[in-house]
């Protein structure tokens, strides 16, 4: 569970020099940036105790955990709004790409986080400041 919320394709890591002086607004999109949701019914969202919403998770995880996947929609609108990726499968893709990254970093020469500055939507009137 772990790895398929935080490594699969499409998710980022960050390394700490990108946190000097990070915004509360940076905060919420590194927490979107650096997790994977995993698509399934109810009886899979509990059996991995609602973790399987992992963004949810990292951008309010003092909620009940019970109560992600009603704030997943909302969630997934403010990302397709701001032109944000909100990255969710299956487990059987989310944990191929896993292997997938881990064999590509497993290289000579990769590195898991690169600096980058944070994200700005194109033509996105949203201010990451604090």
């Amino acid at each position: 569970m772990i790895f398929c919320g935080h490594f699969p394709d499409g998710t980022e890591t960050f390394g700490e020099e990108r946190l000097d002086g990070e915004t509360r607004g940076q905060w919420y999109v590194r927490q979107m940036l650096g997790s994977a949701n995993l698509s399934g019914g109810p009886l899979f969202h509990v059996m991995t105790g609602n973790l399987s919403h992992q963004i949810e998770h990292h951008l309010f995880p003092d909620i009940p955990s019970n109560r992600y996947a009603q704030i997943a929609p909302r969630v997934r609108e403010i990302c397709e709004r701001y032109g944000l990726p909100y990255t969710t499968g299956s487990l059987a893709k989310q944990y191929g790409t896993v292997l997938r990254k881990l064999a590509r970093l497993a290289l000579p020469g990769r590195r898991i986080a690169e600096v980058r500055p944070f994200p700005r939507p194109a033509g996105s009137p949203v201010r990451l400041a604090g």
